[in-house]
């Protein structure tokens, strides 16, 4: 094995929100990388639309950054557990990892979870402490927070004694130490190319790890990965190493190397850095690309299973086809294979009943994501409650646990130990901070279904949690998350303000004036667990005769809005999310009254 000295592969590790995209704008901007006129957006790494707007990071992303005669490439890497496979593969592309942390709040729960896995791989970390022009900033209890967060996770000595850098990627500087002279972001550069250690390359024919899979519109499909040994070109016959099976021979049409936000055409790549190639159309992440076909398959790292899955249908309600251009099961079916292909964590297979898909994956969140991308993208589906994946082992029914972190602020801790154990949730540890309590606990996956919604409802949003894949163990029978009941439309139409009115007294209305609602369709909450059959359609009578006092002006509360996410975990088991480009509505999944009542029927018995 031989070292390539002018490449360094780091990845980036912050909680949501720490300033990891505004470093990385920094980060471009000042090592020349963008021409001095040339215009650039914020946050350029937060490609997506969904991203922009949630201001979380999904998908990990690539670009370098070329200092002095050093090529930087930088890997972004979600902060959200629920996108944990997105790191997971990450880390085989990259020597050292950035943990970037606010100067005031510190490392945080969700940062663990990557740090963790980050320091198992052996990777080098570099701590930058951000924000520290903030007035409330206390760099020096962060920097003690973070050799206890290491200590924890158990680093090595030489990932313990980490360099530490600090500054404001805002304001665009970076020190070693608080006292130094600002002088731009030379500290950071300089720390990377001193302490991470260049990639190891070895000598022979071109082999190569796909950690990623890009897609571009005219190459199709792009392998994305760290070049171990040899080079490849333009042109070049390889083979592709599968888990299975023999090899498969492919021809290069497309090298990229990423420079900035941009891809460019690279003629040939060196080993050490990491590009992307086009031309193999059946290629997956995990496959070894090789220039000879008895090579020897590069070890990949193992992922998390997925624990919950969900249920995905062709709209079949009155108002199918209405808004989306895309809803045959054909389209659908479509979609979720090509999403399978770049996200390894999501699993895709047919229902027994037709126009019906099951989707597994790590968590609700990231199956929401999926959902809300359809919807931009045009399509209409039907989606269900997730479910966890149940396994039987030694003939005992099991399901799947997490371990969670919740951090608190004091006043709250009583209520949301109670929310913790009404959803069978048992506290392992807790212990208080400057801000509050940090509550360690294991979990049933079924208990976490819908518990961020009240968890940020109970703390006014300060509660953060994250939580990581744990065990199976024996099923715990029943668990109640939702005590109402609905209150369920039995005529279509749109609904008039008269009506709504009456039904205002009788729960919490989720339809304002003039929307159309059709038959089956959840207009509002019933306070009591029965589903309550509502008319919101019906118009007032008109007589010629003026009534004294009665025609006073209707007063309506604003409708609850749901967000997609709050909306999936809302429903129960017999009913669906209807998701289409112009609205999301809650309906019943049979939405014939007469048949429900029978299926009813037939369940009790």
């Amino acid at each position: 094995m031989g070292k390539h000295s002018k490449f360094r592969n780091i990845a980036i590790i912050a909680h949501v929100d720490h300033g990891k995209t505004t470093l990385v704008d920094e980060l471009l901007k000042q090592s020349g990388t963008f021409r001095s006129n040339q215009v650039v957006d914020e946050r350029v790494m937060d490609s997506m639309d969904l991203e922009r707007e949630k201001g979380i990071t999904i998908k990990a992303k690539n670009t370098s950054i070329h200092w002095n005669d050093y090529t930087i490439n930088i890997v972004d890497t979600p902060g959200h557990a629920d996108f944990g496979a997105e790191v997971e593969r990450v880390m085989k592309m990259v020597d050292g990892v950035l943990l970037l942390v606010d100067a005031y709040e510190g490392p945080q729960a969700q940062t663990r979870f990557v740090l963790k896995k980050a320091l198992e791989n052996d990777l080098v970390p570099i701590v930058v402490i951000n924000k520290v022009d903030r007035e409330n900033s206390r760099p020096d209890h962060v920097h003690d927070g973070v050799l206890e967060l290491f200590l924890e996770l158990e680093a090595d000595e030489e990932q313990f004694n980490a360099a530490f850098v600090y500054g404001s990627a805002k304001d665009g500087y970076m020190v070693e130490d608080l006292a130094d002279e600002k002088n731009g972001m030379e500290p950071l550069y300089k720390a990377v190319v001193e302490r991470v250690p260049p990639p190891s390359v070895e000598n022979g024919p071109f082999r190569m790890l796909v950690s990623n899979i890009d897609w571009n519109d005219f190459v199709g499909r792009i392998g994305v990965g760290r070049v171990l040994s040899g080079s490849v070109d333009v042109g070049d016959e390889i083979y592709v190493l599968k888990k299975d099976g023999k090899p498969q021979k492919g021809k290069i049409t497309k090298v990229f190397e990423y420079s900035g936000i941009q891809t460019k055409d690279s003629v040939g790549c060196e080993a050490g850095n990491i590009i992307g190639l086009s031309g193999i159309e059946d290629l997956s992440i995990g496959d070894t690309l090789s220039a000879v076909p008895d090579a020897e398959r590069l070890p990949f790292v193992s992922i998390d299973p997925a624990t919950i899955q969900m249920e995905f249908a062709v709209n079949d309600g009155p108002f199918a086809g209405r808004e989306g251009k895309k809803v045959t099961s054909r389209q659908i079916r479509e979609r979720l294979e090509r999403e399978m292909k770049s996200n390894i964590s999501i699993e895709v297979e047919d229902a027994p009943e037709s126009g019906k898909f099951l989707v597994s994956a790590r968590g609700a969140m990231q199956i929401a994501v999926l959902v809300e991308t359809m919807r931009r993208e045009d399509y209409e589906v039907l989606v269900s409650r997730p479910t966890v994946i149940l396994k039987e082992i030694n003939g005992v029914k099991m399901e799947p646990w997490e371990r969670l972190w919740i951090d608190v602020p004091e006043s709250v801790t009583g209520d949301v130990m109670q929310k913790l154990a009404d959803r069978k949730g048992q506290v392992q540890n807790m212990t208080p901070h400057a801000h509050g309590m940090t509550i360690e606990a294991t979990i049933p996956t079924r208990g976490l279904i819908g518990f961020e919604t009240e968890l940020i409802n109970l703390t006014s949003g300060e509660g953060v949690m994250s939580h990581l894949f744990d065990e199976y163990k024996p099923h715990l029978g029943k668990l109640a998350t939702r005590n109402t009941g609905t209150l369920v439309s039995m005529d279509q139409g749109a609904a008039t303000a008269y009506s709504l009115d009456a039904l205002q007294s009788r729960g919490k209305l989720f339809v304002g004036p003039t929307e159309d609602v059709y038959v089956g369709m959840i207009v509002g909450e019933n306070p009591r667990a029965q589903d309550l059959p509502v008319n919101p359609t019906k118009g007032k009578q008109l007589t010629n005769v003026r009534a004294s006092g009665s025609d006073k002006g209707i007063y309506l509360a604003p409708p609850i809005q749901f967000s997609l996410e709050r909306a999936i975990e809302y429903i129960a088991h017999d009913e669906y999310v209807e998701a289409t480009p112009a609205a999301i509505r809650l309906r019943k999944r049979i939405l014939d009254p007469h048949a429900r009542k029978r299926e009813e029927k037939r369940e009790a018995s």
